[in-house]
């Protein structure tokens, strides 16, 4: 379990949070950061050595100097730091982040991190704290952008729901009652055959900006809820018979379905933004993204006398930071999860969450000492992010993500 763990960690944060440049021995910055055992020189087979006394040996060269560490890497935040791994889907992502909400670490890859939390948990003996995916989107992007108490619309490939904060949780306002918008992108995009590389939704994104002709497509808002089933079956029929009779090109249905589904998230979010008295909108999730939906909300919010706050791909889509940080908050005011209690479901709900940390200005330091909240000092590698306030709710259950403090 140690050698495991000592992997995963090593491979992701080597590297970023160390500062280290160039080919590094893989033992060397695994081993300092988790254990000893790790640290014994490989196995290497020898050559025959030569038995003739003529030859004189050749001194070893000296072992090449360690690269000096970034300026970032040399300053540690003051007060404890977190370890939040997200592993949603077929990924890891694993953030390094301070109760200050400044980000040192926050790199993706393909892995699933659930037992790994487990594993690091026993084996460094840090404390577990079991973080609600989608509260961890709004709460990263919240740090990010400063937004205090936007009405949230979170927009993934799982999930679809217009959010605001009310009385300790994160009141889901509307929501897809079938797939999600991320979910009819993707679809879609097989239709057409795009790459998935970097993902079909982006693809989609860059195609309908090609796009000039534009083709009714059903519209399908249901008071505060929306659906999107029937709007994908009718453009994947459509599809085919247009494109065989060259009424149409593959940019015009990817423009067409892009206006169609975001016009509807814009009015199911507005309607929102009118009933909680709300000007900001703060967008998150991997489709929150999409230029061209930050773009139509931003004109909405305007015509509102609002704001929008919206980041890009490190934030939107999965990653450990939203993770690490969200579960620090949680933390800061004593939330833990024992560990054989630390399963996952993904029936665990945005609004199930007593988000605790609202209800204070402060974090009340439960488990943390006082001194941990001293000044961090800002420089260029740091993401000045204030605790804020946020609000937010979640559609589809999600799996739960482990943090460890």
């Amino acid at each position: 379990m140690g050698y495991w763990a000592d992997n995963i960690l090593g491979f992701f944060l080597g590297r970023e949070y160390f500062g280290l440049k160039g080919p590094i021995p893989y033992t060397c910055f695994v081993s300092s950061l988790v254990s000893p055992h790790f640290a014994a020189k490989p196995y290497r087979r020898r050559r025959p050595r030569s038995y003739d006394s003529s030859r004189r040996r050749t001194p070893a060269a000296p072992p090449p100097s360690t690269p000096a560490r970034s300026a970032a890497a040399r300053r540690r935040p003051p007060g404890p730091l977190a370890l939040g791994l997200e592993s949603s889907a077929n990924k890891i992502g694993i953030g390094v982040v301070s109760l200050t909400g400044e980000i040192l670490s926050n790199p993706r890859h393909t892995y699933v991190a659930a037992a790994a939390a487990r594993a690091l948990s026993l084996l460094w003996g840090k404390p577990l704290v079991g973080v609600n995916h989608c509260v961890a989107h709004v709460e990263m992007g919240r740090a990010v952008t400063g937004a205090v108490d936007p009405v949230v619309l979170y927009v993934s490939g799982g999930n679809t729901q217009v959010i605001a904060y009310s009385e300790g949780r994160y009141r889901i306002f509307g929501e897809t009652i079938d797939i999600a918008v991320g979910n009819c992108l993707d679809r879609f995009a097989r239709v057409l055959e795009l790459s998935n590389d970097p993902s079909p939704g982006y693809n989609i994104e860059q195609l309908a900006k090609k796009g000039e002709k534009f083709i009714d497509l059903p519209y399908v808002v249901k008071g505060m809820d929306v659906s999107f089933s029937g709007i994908l079956s009718f453009i994947e029929a459509t599809a085919i018979e247009k494109l065989k009779n060259n009424e149409c090109t593959p940019a015009d249905l990817c423009y067409s379905l892009q206006e169609t589904l975001f016009a509807m998230l814009v009015e199911i979010t507005e309607r929102a933004m009118a009933h909680c008295d709300s000007k900001d909108v703060l967008i998150v999730g991997g489709v929150g993204c999409n230029e061209r939906l930050q773009e139509m909300m931003r004109i909405m919010c305007s015509e509102r006398g609002g704001r929008l706050f919206a980041t890009d791909d490190r934030y939107c889509i999965d990653n450990g930071a939203m993770i690490a940080y969200t579960g620090l908050l949680a933390y800061a005011h004593g939330m833990t999860t024992p560990l054989e209690e630390s399963t996952f479901t993904q029936r665990f709900r945005t609004d199930e969450v007593h988000a605790i940390w609202r209800e204070k200005e402060m974090p009340v330091l439960t488990n943390i000492r006082a001194h941990a909240m001293a000044e961090v000092s800002k420089d260029e590698a740091s993401v000045p992010t204030p605790i804020a306030e946020i609000e937010y709710l979640e559609r589809k259950p999600e799996s739960r993500d482990m943090y460890f403090g």
